[in-house]
């Protein structure tokens, strides 16, 4: 097997987070307006799975939009939740979970549900990030606790140093319309 050089290696330097939310009567074009909200729509995105690279640095959405171009092809965890039942809470979270070894990779987690607010669906893709972080560093999680329950037992293990997440919420209208929520975290190289 022909092995490539690791300056070859397609992994991202930086990454942010950003969110959006869009209403139209086409679920389609929800989506559309929930990237537009999101300032990512001009990008043909890739979704990928949830590891965060060692030394990926997180950057601000206001920088991480600025290397974006018309086009681009752009790997993006999504989380993304839509519906048109009236009076309905959805919710799409992105939970984030960094590793204390910068050498070391992190996990992210996509989350999205419905009758959830943005404090519910954000705490659990954190616990969820969390702990997929955790079982990697051999850590025990104990799933019954919440993450501020656990918070104190990897604070003092020095393994994992920050967690965080970005969720979007909203209730559908009455109208009849689509919504459409999504949280992304965006990879740049």
């Amino acid at each position: 097997m022909l092995l490539l050089p690791r300056k070859n290696l397609l992994v991202p330097k930086k990454m942010f987070f950003t969110k959006g939310v869009g209403t139209h009567k086409a679920e389609l074009r929800s989506f559309e307006l929930a990237l537009r909200d999101a300032g990512i729509e001009k990008c043909n995105l890739v979704h990928v799975s949830s590891i965060m690279p060692p030394e990926c640095k997180v950057i601000s959405k206001n920088e991480g939009l600025k290397e974006l171009h018309p086009g681009m092809i752009t790997f993006a965890v999504v989380s993304r939740c839509a519906g048109n039942e009236p009076h309905r809470l959805i919710a799409a979270s992105i939970g984030c979970a960094l590793p204390a070894d910068p050498n070391a990779y992190g996990y992210l987690s996509e989350h999205h549900a419905f009758g959830q607010n943005e404090k519910i669906a954000g705490d659990l893709a954190e616990d969820l990030a969390v702990e997929m972080l955790a079982s990697t560093l051999g850590l025990e999680f104990d799933e019954d606790k919440s993450w501020d329950e656990n918070k104190a037992i990897y604070q003092l293990s020095d393994k994992i140093v920050r967690t965080s997440n970005i969720t979007q919420s909203t209730v559908i209208g009455t109208e009849g319309n689509y919504s459409t929520v999504l949280a992304a975290a965006v990879f740049l190289f």
